[in-house]
């Protein structure tokens, strides 16, 4: 149970909406991807011809976002260790807001990338800073349950995610598919202005005070300093393996579950209406139950890592991550137990990343601890960006058939495998205090 301050836990709730708002943002894309991109082609919603292209484009837009994710990360991580937390953090979440609010305004796929752009500059700044002042303003000995808790808001950026469009494109807009998405789009901008008047209440973290009083402008060539690079080595393993994976996996959620719902519908004999009705409340239950396992997979790396210690814990979840992928969409399984199997990969591959927010802050020293938690990261994410883009391109050139995209996304299941033999490089710092 955590034991904090009102102030601490004001602190924790800024960041937390932070998080929140990174996956709500990107997986809000994935949901009206189907109806924005064949709409804004001129193409005919659900069409072959849609289904293809939004495969591609979704794959595209996706790895582009994350380079844009990647790209504010380590622009910000930098400026929030010379100038402070707090200011990076209303920053990032006005370019957020701008970004995501022009996005239901485009007319054209380039307009679109454009402000996608915008939006991921500030959702990457989010990372750095948030993690860095949950480290800083915390007690010690409440570093890992802390920020834990921090990364369960990517689920609930998830189920809000799925619930606004559930609500706004599979209620009240559902026979207008062709607009329903931009008033998706535009209801992100409400949970915004929130999060922005909560961050008016946070101060900077004595820690970052007094490191920024006392010693030089950070530069990122530092990381790479003799001393400093194992643990920058030690980050970006993590970081990439499980960022290749969870992006490679997350970014077709909604076309994979739609794939299943119709070979089920096909197999009912339902007719269009139903198959469509059907579709909406699969995806709806497959994003559910992912976002189930992960927050439950977040939640057991608290127990892990101060028990097992980060290494074990580590191997535990690349190990388990890799059989879960490899069985959901390498064996022969029917449409319903195939949608239950993202549980498992909620629980692995999405809940690894409850480690992140505590284990790389603690690898870098106050004044290089956003710019290397930043950079680290966002690192990944860029690399990253491939996974979905090769998915979406080899996906789309099998004409969007369900097969072609489930054999796609097998291959996935060997990338944590190659971090598992990584781990030798990868540093332990259970009972070790946050470096000043």
């Amino acid at each position: 149970m955590l034991r904090l301050t009102r102030y601490q836990w004001i602190v924790l709730f800024a960041a937390w909406l932070g998080w929140g708002f990174d996956i709500f943002d990107g997986l809000l894309f994935n949901y009206v991807a189907p109806n924005a991109i064949p709409t804004l082609l001129g193409l005919t919603i659900g069409s072959p011809e849609a289904r293809t292209a939004t495969l591609y484009w979704t794959g595209l837009i996706t790895a582009i976002f994350l380079v844009g994710w990647a790209v504010g990360g380590v622009l910000f991580g930098p400026i929030s260790d010379r100038y402070g937390r707090k200011r990076v953090l209303l920053i990032t979440m006005v370019l957020y807001a701008v970004g995501t609010g022009l996005c239901a305004f485009v007319t054209s796929i380039e307009q679109l990338i454009v402000c996608r752009i915008i939006a991921s500059l500030g959702i990457g700044g989010e990372w750095a800073a948030g993690c860095a002042l949950v480290a800083e303003a915390v007690p010690e000995d409440q570093r890992v349950e802390a920020g834990a808790v921090l990364y369960t808001s990517a689920p609930f950026g998830l189920f809000l995610a799925t619930g606004v469009n559930a609500l706004i494109a599979g209620h009240f807009f559902a026979d207008v598919p062709e607009v329903s998405w931009r008033y998706v789009l535009i209801f992100g901008l409400i949970p915004a202005a929130f999060a922005f008047w909560i961050r008016t209440l946070v101060k900077e973290p004595e820690r970052w005070e007094a490191a920024a009083a006392s010693a030089p402008p950070p530069r990122l060539r530092e990381i790479f300093a003799p001393e400093i690079w194992p643990r920058t080595r030690s980050a970006l393993i993590v970081a990439v393996v499980a960022l290749i994976t969870w992006w490679s996996c997350n970014a077709f959620i909604p076309v994979v579950v739609a794939n299943l719902a119709q070979a089920e519908a096909l197999q009912l004999g339902l007719d269009k209406t139903a198959t469509s009705i059907l579709i909406e409340s699969w995806k709806t239950q497959g994003t559910a139950i992912f976002n189930v396992g992960g927050l439950l997979g977040t939640l057991l790396t608290i127990p892990l890592a101060k028990h097992w210690g980060r290494k074990p814990m580590f191997a535990l979840y690349l190990g388990f991550s890799s059989l879960a992928l490899l069985t959901t969409y390498g064996l022969d399984l029917e449409p319903q137990v195939r949608l239950y199997m993202y549980f498992f990969i909620g629980l692995t591959v999405f809940g690894i990343f409850g480690s992140f927010t505590f284990y790389l802050p603690e690898l870098f020293p106050t004044r290089l601890r956003a710019t290397g938690s930043g950079f680290t990261y966002n690192i990944g994410r860029v690399i990253a960006a491939g996974g979905p883009f090769l998915v979406g391109s080899v996906a789309s050139a099998g004409a969007g058939n369900s097969a072609v995209v489930l054999d796609t996304l097998f291959l996935v299941g060997f990338v944590p495998i190659v971090g598992l033999l990584c781990l030798g490089w990868v540093i332990e710092t259970r009972g070790q205090k946050i470096p000043d």
